[in-house]
């Protein structure tokens, strides 16, 4: 090898860590387990539903975390990244694209909404994707997990899948009653926000909304990481911008007044859950995890890995093609009222 070659692989490397000590997911890696449970807690709501799908993205969650540094010396603190180490050009696309009791009515209707069969289905389809969208961590557990020291002696997957557990646990407490105590005082004429199915007393829901509130801002900052990541990424490296705080504050400025004028436009809060928790999160949370894990550990035949991987790859396949289905009948018929900013 050459010395001027040399010089430019050494450049490159240095160029490299720069961008990584600059970038917003790989500027920090000091944080603790208990960064990882807070944070997965607002990354990530019928019963057996939700067990299930909390069971199925609990266990790719794991795979993640272990497949975090698969490659000894090499960390992977991105999905993207994982997706192209595990399928090559092809994978790195796929990734990324892919107080009740005052309340309870007094004769609440536990019977199904449709009124006829394909009414029903569709319905069905549009709630296993809201299940999917419930559990969506997948897509941000790499980047947390990169924020987490790492040596041979104490690599980063111990304290994460720490952090994983206790934000799990969290969850479940959170999402199990909700949807216990919801069905049971409304039936099926809750509505996809249960704070709106609720009408008294006022101090308890305005304090409810204010919490929905703290926790939106936490969630679509975690959410956010990897875009504002992905954004930065590429405005210095393809635009040639200077890595600096005036370009950080314009990107991200930016993406947030995009997103939200698109959401106070498009409020099909139900039909949207269900279109992207099918469409966008079952590949990321069901069966994404379970191919890569096939590709790079290649679990023996009949053991119990090589059965939770095609158990969860089956079931995430079909959730990604009937959700969107029973999402988009969902905001068909919601568009038959829409009125902008409503």
């Amino acid at each position: 090898m050459s010395e001027a070659t040399s010089r430019e692989e050494t450049r490159t490397k240095q160029t490299e860590e720069e961008m990584n000590s600059w970038l917003p997911i790989t500027a920090n890696r000091e944080a603790k387990w208990w960064y990882s449970a807070f944070q997965n807690v607002t990354a990530m709501v019928g019963i057996i539903g939700i067990t299930l799908s909390w069971l199925i993205t609990l266990y790719t969650l794991w795979q993640l975390v272990e497949l975090h540094e698969d490659v000894p010396g090499k960390r992977f603190d991105r999905y993207p990244e994982l997706g192209e180490h595990a399928y090559s050009a092809i994978a790195c696309v796929t990734s990324i694209i892919f107080g009740v009791k005052n309340n309870h009515l007094s004769q609440p209707s536990y019977g199904v909404r449709g009124k006829t069969t394909a009414g029903i289905i569709f319905d069905v389809f549009n709630a296993i994707g809201t299940l999917a969208f419930s559990f969506a961590g997948h897509s941000i557990v790499l980047e947390v997990q990169a924020t987490i020291p790492s040596t041979p002696e104490k690599p980063s997957n111990k304290p994460m899948w720490k952090g994983v557990v206790v934000a799990y646990i969290i969850v479940a407490l959170c999402y199990f009653p909700v949807a216990i105590a919801g069905f049971w005082a409304y039936g099926n004429a809750v509505e996809d926000d249960i704070l709106i199915s609720l009408e008294h007393p006022p101090w308890l829901i305005s304090l409810a909304n204010f919490m929905v509130f703290l926790h939106v801002i936490g969630s679509w900052q975690v959410y956010a990481m990897p875009v504002f990541d992905m954004l930065e990424s590429y405005l210095v490296k393809n635009l040639n911008f200077k890595p600096s705080t005036p370009l950080r504050l314009i990107g991200r400025s930016g993406y947030v007044a995009l997103t939200s004028f698109v959401g106070i436009c498009i409020p099909f809060f139900g039909g949207l859950l269900g279109f992207c928790g099918g469409l966008i999160f079952a590949p990321i949370s069901y069966f994404v995890p379970c191919i890569m894990w096939q590709i790079l550990r290649k679990p023996k035949r009949w053991s119990f890995h090589w059965y939770a991987c095609w158990i969860c790859n089956v079931l995430g396949v079909l959730v990604m093609l009937l959700s969107p289905i029973g999402g988009t009948r969902e905001i068909v018929l919601s568009f038959k009222s829409y009125k902008f900013f409503s």
